[in-house]
């Protein structure tokens, strides 16, 4: 159980359910890399590990969820979820690393927000990496509110809406 003062808004059960059941007939999580942006309680990183996932990267700013990811891992036995304590934006600018599946859930009125796609696939004009940190043939999940349309991003393709939630899609 999350601690009484974390910040984060967790995605909901039925919107995380939903999201799971079109992620597995899309790919198979055995083995696979996952980025978990924008971290918070750490739940969409644990249900890829629990998926099979060989390694789960977690990237959250904010020091209680920070902990909890960790002591939650710690409790479970799990050692294949790594937090990485720092800024999102930072993280996405300076990673080497590439991933098969990755997953944010910022703020809905985080100002950033719409310039994440771009980032992901190296198409910022501030980018120094200049490529996609996603594998070929990976996944982007980006949750996001209703005011959000990223249907004209080249890499878009497709939206789905669980209530209040939202998931557009990129490959």
């Amino acid at each position: 159980m999350p601690p009484k003062n974390i910040t984060a808004r967790p995605t909901t059960d039925f919107a995380k359910e939903s999201l799971f059941n079109l992620l597995v007939n899309r790919m198979d999580f055995e083995g696979i890399d996952v980025l978990d942006l924008f971290a918070g309680t750490g739940s969409i990183g644990l249900e890829c590990v629990s998926r099979g996932a060989r390694e789960v990267t977690a990237v959250e700013l904010a020091h209680v969820q920070q902990n909890f990811i960790i002591s939650t891992c710690k409790s479970l036995g799990i050692n294949n979820l790594r937090v990485i304590r720092g800024d999102v934006f930072r993280y996405l600018k300076s990673s080497a690393i590439r991933y098969d599946l990755i997953f944010a859930d910022p703020p809905y009125a985080l100002d950033e927000l719409p310039t994440l796609p771009s980032l992901i696939f190296g198409d910022a004009g501030d980018d120094p990496r200049g490529y996609s940190i996603l594998k070929p043939g990976g996944l982007f999940v980006l949750e996001h509110g209703d005011r959000y349309d990223f249907s004209g991003h080249p890499h878009f393709i497709e939206l789905r809406t669980y209530g209040s939630v939202h998931f557009s899609f990129f490959a």
